[in-house]
C-alpha cells in the first residue's frame, strides 16, 4: 500500500497527489485531463527529479501528515537528524471573491520552521508531453516561468530563485512562499497573499462540510470521502471525473492500465447519489448542467458511456512513451477506447440522476417540462435498446451480451420517467413510461431468469453472475424480502465473495482471470448483507474494510484478495461512494445519543 500512500488536494480546477515524502508527484493542468506537469507517480523513462515538486529536510528523517480538520488542505511535519523541524502547508486555492469562486489553475506551498534550524531543498521540474521532457523555464528576481502546454506556469516566491534553480540546500530562517499559478505577475505581498489564502480556503472547506448531513458514526471516513469526491468534479462544467490518475493497474502486470480522467456516466450518477445522501446539492445542480449539455448534443441519438470533462466525445486512446508505469508497470494509456463501446445503462443513468430535479424544491433550478422533453429523448434509446446487447459496466472489449444490469437501468430509465411526468401533471406520457417500464420488467423477468437455481443471471439466457445483480434493491427492480433476490443473494455470495472481498465476476475475460476485488463491489455486499438481515456481519465487514484505508482516509478502485495490496486508480469516486453509502445505511441514528 505504501506506494498509494497519496494525499489528494484539489480546488475543483486542478488537483495534486503529494506522496508520503512531500512530494507532488501527480498533477495536471489545465484541468484533470490535461497534460501531466508532475507524473513521477509513472517513473518517467529518464529518471531523475522530472514530473516532480518535492521539498524536503537536509538530513530528514521522519515525515508525519494529516489534513487540516474538514478541509482539503494538507499539513506536512519534517524534521531532521538534529531534531530541527519544519511545517508545510499544500493547498489549492478556493474561496469567494467578487461574487464568485476563486479556484485558479494554482498550487500552493508554505513552509515555516518550527524548531531548530532546518535546512531545506526545493526541487521544482516540471515536464511536459506526458513526462518525455522537462518543461524549458526563464526566470527572474522572483520567479520562474514553466513553458507548459496549452499554458506556461509561473511560480512566485519569496524564496532565493537561485537556489530553486540549483537545488541547493539552504537554512530555513522564515516562513517561505510558493505560487506555482498563472504566467501573470503576481499582484501584492507573496507572502501575506499565501496566508490570506490558505485562511479562506481553510474557512471555505469548513463552510462546505457543515453543511452535510452525515452519519452519527464514521463521520471522519465519510467527511474525507466526501471532500475527495468533491475534488474530483470539474466545477467549470459540473463534470465528475472517475478517479484524478491514469494507468495505475489493477493487478500487478496485469495490463489492466486505464485513464479514469474523464466522466463516466455511470460513476457520476453514483458520486451523486452517494453526496445527495448528505445534502450536498451543489455537486448535483452542477452535473445535471453537464448532462443537458451531453443530452443537447446527442440530440436523441446514442449517448457514450463517458466524456470529457468538457463534454468532448472523442477521447482516442493512445501510450506515452516517455512514461514507465507505476512501479515500471506500464503501458501508461491517454485517453480510453471505451467511448467508443455500446453500453445502454447510461441511458438510466442520466435519468435517475435528473429526476431529483422534478421534486427538490431546494434547487437553484427546477426541472421545467421542457427539460422532461429532452430527457423523453434518452428514454426513447432506453426503450428502444432495453434488450439490445452492449459491453455491459464492466466493459468488455471483446464480446457483447444482453446485461441484466443494462437492462434493469432501461427499466429504471421508464419507470422515473413515468414518475416525473406524473408531478408535472403530464398523465398521458406518465401511462406511457409506465406502461413501458411494465413491458421491460417482464422481459427481464422472463429473459434473465435462471430457471435451475430460480434466481436471476447476469445476462439474458445465460446463468453467469456478477455483482452487480446486487442493484436489483437499489433500482428498486426488486423488494428486499423477494426470495427471488434472497436467492441470487446466495447464488453471488456463494461464487463471487472471497473471505473480505466481493469480485466484479469469478470468469476469464479480456485479460485472463481476475487477480483483485472491486472495492465498489465489496461495500455492495455490505449493503446487501444489512438488507437481508444480517446488519451485525455487516458492520464487521466495514471496519475491515476501513483498515485498508491509505494514511489519507482514502481507497484505489481495486484490493488483492489475498494481500489486501490496493491497486488501481486512486483516489478511486466508486470505492468513495462505497464508503459513504456504507457509513449512512449502517450507522446508528443520531436519536440514539438523545
Amino acid at each position: 500500500m505504501k506506494d498509494l500512500n497519496l494525499w489528494p488536494i484539489g480546488n475543483c480546477q486542478v488537483s495534486a497527489l503529494v506522496d508520503d515524502a512531500a512530494g507532488f508527484v501527480w498533477a495536471c493542468a489545465p484541468r484533470v485531463d490535461g497534460d501531466p506537469l508532475f507524473c513521477s507517480l509513472l517513473d518517467p523513462k529518464d529518471g531523475g527529479a522530472r514530473g516532480e515538486w518535492r521539498i524536503s529536510l537536509e538530513d530528514q528523517v521522519s515525515v508525519e501528515q494529516r489534513y487540516l480538520r474538514n478541509t482539503a488542505v494538507l499539513v506536512t511535519r519534517l524534521a531532521d537528524a538534529d531534531g530541527a523541524v519544519a511545517e508545510l502547508f499544500d493547498f489549492c486555492p478556493r474561496f469567494d471573491r467578487s461574487g464568485r469562486t476563486y479556484r485558479p489553475v494554482a498550487f500552493a506551498r508554505i513552509i515555516r520552521p518550527v524548531s531548530g534550524a532546518p535546512r531545506i531543498r526545493v526541487e521544482l521540474n516540471p515536464a511536459v508531453n506526458c513526462g518525455a521532457a522537462d518543461a524549458q523555464r526563464t526566470s527572474g528576481s522572483n520567479h520562474i516561468r514553466f513553458l507548459l502546454k496549452p499554458q506556461p506556469l509561473r511560480l512566485t516566491t519569496d524564496a532565493p530563485v537561485t537556489h530553486l534553480l540549483e537545488g541547493r540546500c539552504f537554512r530555513l530562517e522564515k516562513p517561505l512562499h510558493f505560487f506555482l499559478g498563472p504566467d501573470e505577475p503576481f499582484v501584492g505581498n507573496v507572502g501575506h497573499s499565501l496566508a490570506s489564502m490558505l485562511h479562506e480556503t481553510s474557512d471555505h472547506w469548513r463552510e462546505w462540510v457543515r453543511g452535510l448531513a452525515i452519519p452519527l458514526e464514521w463521520q471522519t471516513v465519510v467527511i474525507r470521502a466526501a471532500i475527495t469526491l468533491k475534488l474530483c468534479q470539474h466545477e467549470e462544467t459540473g463534470a465528475i471525473v472517475a478517479a484524478l490518475t491514469t494507468s495505475i493497474p489493477e493487478a500487478a502486470n496485469s495490463g489492466r492500465n486505464w485513464d479514469y480522467r474523464y466522466c463516466w456516466i455511470r460513476d457520476a450518477y453514483y458520486t451523486v447519489q452517494a453526496l445527495n445522501r448528505l445534502g450536498a446539492l451543489d455537486v448535483l445542480e452542477r452535473y445535471l448542467s453537464y448532462l443537458r449539455n451531453i443530452v443537447d448534443d446527442a440530440k436523441g441519438g446514442h449517448i457514450q458511456p463517458l466524456y470529457a470533462v468538457s463534454g468532448e466525445a472523442a477521447l482516442e486512446e493512445w501510450e506515452a512513451q516517455g512514461l514507465g508505469g507505476y512501479r515500471g508497470m506500464g503501458p501508461v494509456r491517454v485517453g480510453n477506447a471505451a467511448y467508443t463501446q455500446i453500453q445502454h445503462d447510461a441511458y438510466g443513468q442520466i435519468i435517475l440522476s435528473n429526476v431529483q430535479a422534478f421534486f427538490d424544491e431546494r434547487l437553484f433550478r427546477q426541472a421545467t417540462t421542457e427539460d422532461f422533453a429532452s430527457l423523453e429523448k434518452v428514454g426513447e434509446r432506453a426503450w428502444a435498446m432495453h434488450d439490445q446487447p452492449d459491453a455491459g459496466l464492466w466493459e468488455f472489449r471483446t464480446r457483447t451480451s444482453v446485461h441484466t444490469y443494462s437492462s434493469v437501468m432501461s427499466w429504471a430509465a421508464c419507470d422515473r420517467l413515468a414518475n416525473a411526468a406524473g408531478v408535472l401533471g403530464l398523465e398521458e406520457r406518465a401511462a406511457l413510461w409506465g406502461g413501458r417500464a411494465m413491458a421491460i420488467r417482464e422481459t427481464i423477468e422472463r429473459e434473465a431468469w435462471y430457471e435451475p437455481e430460480r434466481r436471476f443471471a447476469a445476462t439474458f439466457g445465460g446463468d453467469e453472475l456478477d455483482a452487480s445483480l446486487l442493484q436489483l434493491i437499489d433500482m428498486r427492480f426488486l423488494e428486499p424480502a423477494d426470495e427471488r433476490f434472497r436467492a441470487t443473494f446466495e447464488a453471488v455470495e456463494r461464487e463471487l465473495r472471497k473471505g473480505e472481498h466481493m469480485l466484479r465476476y469469478a470468469a476469464e475475460d479480456d485479460f485472463g482471470l481476475p487477480e483483485t476485488a472491486f472495492n465498489f463491489c465489496t461495500f455492495w455486499l455490505i449493503e446487501a448483507l444489512h438488507i437481508v438481515g444480517r446488519s451485525e456481519e455487516a458492520r464487521d465487514l466495514y471496519e475491515k474494510t476501513l483498515q485498508r484505508l491509505t494514511p489519507a482516509g482514502l481507497l484505489s478502485e481495486d484490493t488483492d484478495f489475498h494481500s489486501g495490496e490496493l491497486w488501481g486508480n486512486y483516489p478511486q469516486t466508486y470505492s468513495l461512494v462505497g464508503l459513504i453509502n456504507c457509513a449512512v445505511l449502517l450507522s446508528r441514528p443520531w436519536s440514539s445519543i438523545r
